[in-house]
């Protein structure tokens, strides 16, 4: 359902012709974007892999929030980033590993 909190996963990767003083440029309306959601109360947990070009987001709100979200980031980043947003089932091994760790929280018991 649109009204419902979902995670979604936004991954970036850093295009080959990516200008320093474009990245540089954007940063603070990329901090602002993350502040702004922030803000409001929704999550986001983000970091980069070792390649230093890909980053990668787990972000949670309504199908709404996030289109609107990713609008305003692609919007600020895309002349040097190539950004996608999938829904969290939408990519297997992060469903995976979310079923597992559900598992895992159930089985616990109280000793």
């Amino acid at each position: 359902m649109a009204d419902e909190k979902s995670p979604y996963v936004l991954v970036s990767v850093f295009k080959e012709d990516a200008k320093p003083e474009d990245v540089a440029g954007a940063a603070g309306r990329i901090s602002a974007i993350i502040d702004e959601w922030n803000g409001q109360g929704n999550m986001i947990w983000s970091g980069s892999f070792d390649d230093d070009k890909t980053a990668m987001s787990v972000i949670e709100g309504t199908k709404p929030e996030i289109d609107a979200f990713f609008r305003k980031y692609d919007d600020v980043c895309k002349s040097f980033l190539s950004s996608y947003m999938y829904q969290w089932d939408a990519m297997p091994l992060l469903s995976l590993i979310g079923h597992k760790q559900a598992s895992a929280t159930l089985e616990v018991a109280p000793q």
